[in-house]
């Protein structure tokens, strides 16, 4: 409500008029902002605010918003946004004057001439492309544009963050159809940016805000939760009062409050545990003034109470890749209420709250420009960035850039790899970071660019194994090239397109495929948005695959080896090719569109991505004697005589069956045999993989999609 009378106050006194009261003066509109700006910068020189206010005002003079309030009160609002985050002089300069070259007369020279050439540059990174000469490619190229911007200076994207947040709160004046257009973009594009760059006090609200455009009924369903809840007593003030008295206790100086989970929090929250209990509607935070601090709680806390250890997670030590940083904990009370705990310093909070508004100019050498001492890690190029403004330069083509950036911006958390690449010509290595999940495919192509299709094996952690591994973080990665010299370079495979998780290398496959007259395989898409978390790619699987956020499922026509659904009798139950469960594995169910179940075994990553996205698991379980399977190996293998044979054999061996086999050309000496088996009990497959493994020239066999043979 604070923010609401803030926004009130100064459009009351943006329609008063712009005049000030007298000499170099502030005028009345912007006095509120300076005071927020001064609270957190006492010594900033407001001079160049009321210079830009007066610019901003008068260019918008005569013009007028869709809720019927002078254009000027959009500037204004942003720019408070923005200084109630603790951004510095320069950011609320550019935003005061962010529209003002693409919506009046004004020209960006002459904001230069005025302003200088930073504030230019902010101005011009937020300024739209004109539809007149772009067409439908105009919003997409202003995003491409815009993080262009952002890869220099990456207050261009806090200034765009804040400007749709306030349009995003005005949004109730425009067409139904034009309110969910604009919140499907800032869902798909402008919140996951938001997380990226920490700024969690913008994405928090825009995440509501959006919940409530495109899933009215689910929003209003879950106020009604948080307002019955508040109805009554917070039963987390006693358990904050009994924290407080510990820590006094203690002799630990430190601030408890209870921190209300929002909107979109709480509706996750519900369809993760079905039932909320009284607790389940805030957090406590528990602010204190060094590192050490935070742990002298965790350990009260601990000792105190009752903790519940699953719970606990250290970004501190280990920080998440958006500069946050904070101990999670939970623990149960003596009355057994359990109540969650979030551990930080004061200077944690206010980067976990403004992300990279909390660290002033991406220029400055210091973290704080009015004392504090110390270098700070240039936030201008964290590796999701850098990675983005390097494919991007690749992908000419608007509407692969925006499919990718889409794509890219659905993955949420970020690994290091160490990377060496000893011969060949390539670079000598280093850090590398890459998106969770990603391949020694996309590590070959980050690190060495399109040097990356002539990679031809790696080992991860000294061992020798497949391109398709997946990576962790911290892992040990050296890669093989193919010989510059060779007469016949051999190239990336259609499959490795299988494989790739990052725009780069799926840019960089998809590229040389075409250019050496080869057909990459199907994409696989992904389903309908869910109400609670990003939305997947669009679909571009083939028509009556099953699908399950991107990866597609495999019917079967075994029914001894589906798993059944005790919750949904006689839905339809698919196994997930991207990990082909067999019985006995422990998975995971989801419902798709259809009313389908999509089955998951527990580790694969799906699962993971779509739990974390909010999406409610389906209880499911093997039936019983289920024993015989169906499953896809692959084995990768020095090539040499009689190895056909000798794999054939040891499977035969163990009582398996050849339903269909692939053996694919030698490449460097290397070959790839795939074979689909049937199994009369999947109790034997772990025994039948150590087989198989054991056989010489042999050095990795793996689960693989199934792959149905030709009829």
């Amino acid at each position: 409500m604070s923010a609401v009378r803030s926004l009130r106050k100064l459009g009351r006194a943006a329609m008063l008029g712009a005049a000030p009261r007298g000499g170099r003066a502030l005028p009345d509109a912007i006095e509120h902002v300076a005071k927020v700006h001064r609270a957190h910068h006492p010594r900033a020189d407001l001079d160049i605010l009321r210079r830009a206010y007066l610019f901003a005002e008068s260019s918008h003079r005569g013009q007028w918003r869709k809720s019927g309030d002078p254009y000027i009160t959009h500037p204004l609002a942003v720019t408070l946004l923005l200084a109630q985050l603790g951004a510095e002089t320069t950011t609320l300069t550019a935003s005061l004057l962010h529209d003002t070259v693409e919506d009046t007369d004004a020209t960006l020279e002459r904001v230069r001439e005025d302003f200088g050439a930073e504030v230019a540059h902010l101005v011009d990174g937020v300024t739209k492309l004109e539809k007149v000469d772009y067409g439908a490619a105009a919003e997409p190229e202003t995003f491409r544009k815009m993080l262009v911007a952002t890869g220099s200076d990456v207050r261009v994207m806090s200034i765009k963050l804040a400007d749709r947040l306030h349009n995003m709160r005005t949004l109730g004046v425009m067409r139904p159809e034009k309110q969910a257009r604009i919140a499907k973009i800032t869902r798909d594009v402008l919140i996951p940016l938001a997380e990226r760059l920490g700024v969690q006090a913008l994405k928090s609200e825009l995440e509501d805000l959006v919940f409530g455009v495109l899933h009215p009924e689910e929003y209003e369903r879950t106020r009604q939760l948080v307002r019955e809840h508040h109805a009554g007593a917070d039963p987390l003030t006693e358990v904050a009062d009994a924290v407080r008295e510990v820590l006094r206790e203690a002799g630990i100086a430190a601030r408890v409050l209870i921190r209300p989970r929002h909107t979109v929090s709480v509706h996750r929250l519900h369809l993760k545990r079905g039932e909320l209990g009284p607790c389940d509607f805030g957090r406590l935070l528990i602010l204190v003034e060094e590192d050490a601090d935070c742990y002298a709680v965790l350990g009260e806390l601990h000792t105190c109470f009752t903790p519940l250890i699953s719970e606990f997670k250290d970004f501190i030590a280990a920080p998440k890749f958006n500069l946050y940083q904070s101990l999670h904990t939970a623990f149960a009370d003596p009355a057994g209420r359990v109540a969650e705990v979030l551990v930080r310093t004061h200077q944690m909070h206010r980067v976990a709250e403004a992300g990279v508004v909390a660290l002033g100019d991406p220029h400055e050498g210091v973290a704080d420009p009015e004392g504090d001492e110390g270098e700070r890690a240039d936030p201008t190029r964290p590796g999701w960035l850098s990675r983005l403004l390097e494919w991007q330069s690749h992908a000419p083509d608007t509407d692969t850039f925006w499919t990718e950036l889409r794509d890219e911006l659905a993955q949420d958390r970020e690994i290091t790899v160490y990377w060496a690449a000893p011969g060949g010509g390539g670079p000598a290595g280093g850090a590398l970071p890459l998106p969770a999940g990603a391949s020694c495919v996309d590590a070959a192509y980050a690190g060495l660019g399109e040097t990356g299709h002539r990679c031809i094996g790696v080992r991860v952690n000294g061992r020798l194994t497949s391109l398709s591994t997946v990576l962790r973080d911290g892992d040990a990665v050296q890669l093989f090239l193919e010989p510059a010299t060779s007469a016949e370079p051999s190239g990336p495979s259609p499959e490795w397109l299988e494989h790739a998780r990052t725009p780069a290398a799926r840019i960089a496959i998809r590229q040389w495929l075409a250019t050496h007259g080869e057909r990459p395989p199907a994409d696989v898409g992904g389903e309908d948005f869910a109400p609670t978390g990003p939305k997947p790619p669009e679909s571009r699987h083939p028509a009556g695959r099953g699908t399950d956020y991107g990866e597609a499922a495999e019917d079967t026509t075994d029914d001894t080896a589906v798993p059944l659904v005790p919750d949904r009798p006689g839905a339809p139950v698919r196994l997930a090719r991207c990990c082909a469960p067999v019985p006995h594995d422990s998975v995971t169910g989801f419902a798709v569109r259809g009313g389908a179940v999509t089955v998951h075994r527990d580790g694969c990553q799906t699962v993971a991505r779509m739990t974390g996205s909010g999406r409610s698991a389906v209880p499911v379980r093997w039936r019983k004697g289920a024993a015989g399977c169906r499953v896809t190996l692959r084995a990768e293998a020095f090539g040499r005589p009689h190895l056909l044979a000798d794999l054939t054999e040891t499977i035969a061996a163990k009582g398996a069956a050849v339903v269909a086999a692939d053996v694919e050309p030698p490449r460097e000496q290397r070959v790839r045999h795939t074979y689909t088996l049937h199994l009369p009990d999947a109790a034997g497959l772990p025994e039948l993989m150590r087989a198989m493994r054991g056989v010489p020239g042999v050095y990795d066999v793996t689960r693989a999609a199934r792959r149905h043979p030709a009829h």
